[in-house]
């Protein structure tokens, strides 16, 4: 593992000073590899988040384009962006954010034909899809290769988050069988939402990561942490 430099020492220094952080652990972020799938509302405040936390190896899954649509929740973006292929401009906001980091764009939809050959090179994959087909993809590609997927969902006021596939503990299919959700007639609509929102869930998310990655804490496998932010409530459901 590369020690890390004065310039990193002096960027994450309240971070190291964390108790559970420090500079081992602080190491093994900058060690670390995560896939973010879905660079939007919820990919945008993790994508930004673990950037900034030094997350070495950021890989970014996304086949849409920046609209006008998009700006209201996902943050990373701007006016400017718009029409520019999301896990490219997503790519560029990084570097940005963090010169020490490597952000990797996938342009592509993330489908049963490349999820395995994607996910072979990440460590731990984070779900910020906006559909429930591909959240089943990624449920079962990360079930086959033993690999943990953070979960996070938003609808107008409400947001779930958990960690999935961790260790033996649940998966998506035991939260929702496949059924219940590509019955619906309304699978193709995206929901409302509150801008915020993802906001909220996509740095439970964040944090999830870091976690996972440093060791630090407890993480929600198990466990599914659910958010009106409308009634500003929490609730936490056992698994």
């Amino acid at each position: 593992m590369s020690p890390l430099t004065n310039e990193e020492k002096t960027r994450y220094h309240r971070q190291l000073i964390v108790p559970g952080i420090g500079e081992s652990g602080q190491g093994l972020l900058k060690k670390a590899s995560v896939l973010v799938i879905g660079a939007g509302g919820l990919g945008s405040p993790v994508l930004m988040y673990l950037a900034a936390a030094g997350v070495g190896r950021i890989g970014i899954v996304d086949s849409d384009e920046v609209s006008t649509g998009n700006l209201q929740r996902q943050i990373l973006y701007v006016t400017d962006d718009v029409t520019r292929p999301k896990a490219e401009a997503a790519a560029g906001k990084l570097r940005h954010i963090n010169p020490h980091i490597t952000a990797i764009p996938y342009p592509v939809r993330f489908t049963e034909e490349n999820a395995d050959r994607i996910l072979a090179e990440y460590d731990i994959a984070v779900d910020c899809c906006d559909n429930y087909s591909t959240r089943y993809v990624l449920n079962d590609a990360t079930l086959r290769a033993g690999k943990p997927m953070v979960y996070g969902a938003v609808s107008e006021f409400m947001g779930q988050a958990s960690v999935l596939n961790l260790r033996g503990g649940p998966s998506y299919r035991d939260l929702y069988p496949e059924e219940m959700h590509l019955a619906s007639a309304d699978k193709n609509v995206p929901p409302g939402v509150i801008g915020p929102l993802p906001g909220i869930i996509g740095a439970v998310q964040a944090c999830e990561v870091i976690k996972i990655i440093t060791g630090a804490g407890d993480v929600l496998s198990g466990r599914l942490l659910q958010v009106d932010a409308l009634n500003l409530r929490t609730d936490i459901i056992s698994l």
